[in-house]
């Protein structure tokens, strides 16, 4: 079966999933597009075969032709078009957020526990990259024993234009997502510390952060953002449990010797790095599409962090902890709830 899929955002992720789509992935088509930008839209259908430009993303929805939706526009359009998608009772796949307010993503819930099923995926990556699915096997094996510590660094080359809640929210929520999965546990409480600025930081940054969650069942995870390293696009990773430790390795296949000394390439940006993990979700998420079911990470996913990002944001504001509460999680969202999903990727 072939899944015509309409995307709405056609920026820098829209377009990269538009390639995927058309000349990577197996059994979809890019039906339909649309963007804030029109000629934008129009000049990225114009090189896909037989697929329509739509005025607005409610339009791309309705479009009959249009089985399937990916959600790549700006952030606070997402809650809009995912409830929109519910209502077709089509399946969606939003990039991050599922919504930029604890009041967005409960009104998705809310509409989606009124389906009575699931039809929403969120494009939390991570979880399908192959190094981030050995540390998920290697803790599930009991292999280290229970997890005690989990440290996660987030570090970007460089970024134009962001604020100290930006980085929070925008780039600490794969973190927040990743730390949730890995230990299979809620967050409880969020605190926020500022060591010495980088005199690389654009005014009224705070670079690096520290972001400290206590999850529900006391395992402490420290998540490093920084957002001006220079070096490259490095990403870290390490749980200590009670008998041992696993860690991300570096991403080189090789490592070069020479002059006495020895190194390998470091990620210039976050789709080389996670390249492969992209391909993945989108083909699992197609692939339960056509099978008439949803996968991966859910709208609970999405709640659950959004809500732990406005508590970071809360304590970075206050310079306190500040504690997570959460709505109970329905029976839907709940292990083996949706038909599909590969055990190691599926809902938490």
């Amino acid at each position: 079966m072939t899944v015509n899929v309409g995307v709405i955002g056609v920026g820098m992720i829209g377009q990269d999933h538009i390639r995927r789509l058309t000349h990577v992935l197996s059994g979809a088509r890019v039906a339909a597009v649309t963007d804030t930008d029109l000629d934008r839209a129009q000049t990225v259908a114009a090189g896909l075969a037989g697929a329509t430009v739509h005025k607005t993303g409610q339009d791309l929805i309705e479009d009959p032709d249009v089985d399937a939706v990916v959600v790549c526009s700006w952030g606070p359009t997402h809650e809009e078009f995912v409830l929109a998608g519910i209502a077709a009772g089509k399946q969606v796949f939003c990039e991050k957020p599922l919504g930029t307010t604890r009041e967005a993503c409960e009104r998705i819930l809310d509409a989606e526990l009124a389906a009575g099923r699931r039809l929403v995926m969120v494009g939390f990556m991570r979880r399908y990259d192959d190094a981030y699915q050995g540390m998920k096997q290697t803790l599930v094996s009991g292999a280290i024993g229970a997890p005690l510590v989990f440290y996660s660094a987030h570090r970007n080359p460089s970024v134009l234009s962001v604020s100290t809640e930006g980085v929070l929210v925008d780039t600490c929520v794969h973190d927040i997502d990743v730390s949730r999965w890995l230990l299979d546990a809620e967050v409880a409480s969020a605190q926020v510390f500022s060591p010495r600025r980088t005199s690389h930081a654009t005014e009224g940054l705070q670079d690096p952060l520290l972001l400290m969650l206590t999850m529900s069942d006391g395992v402490i995870v420290t998540v490093e953002a920084a957002v001006n390293v220079a070096y490259g696009y490095d990403i870290r990773g390490e749980v200590l449990g009670e008998t041992g430790t696993v860690e991300l390795a570096e991403s080189n296949k090789v490592i070069v010797k020479r002059e006495g000394q020895f190194g390998g390439r470091v990620p210039a940006d976050w789709r080389e790095r996670f390249l492969r993990a992209y391909d993945v979700e989108l083909q699992e998420w197609l692939d339960a599409v056509a099978a008439g079911h949803s996968t991966g990470p859910s709208s609970w996913d999405g709640y659950a962090a959004t809500v732990v990002c406005d508590a970071a944001t809360e304590a970075y504001r206050t310079g306190r902890p500040a504690t997570v509460t959460m709505r109970d999680k329905p029976d839907l969202y709940r292990d083996g709830a949706a038909a599909g999903g590969s055990g190691a990727t599926g809902t938490d």
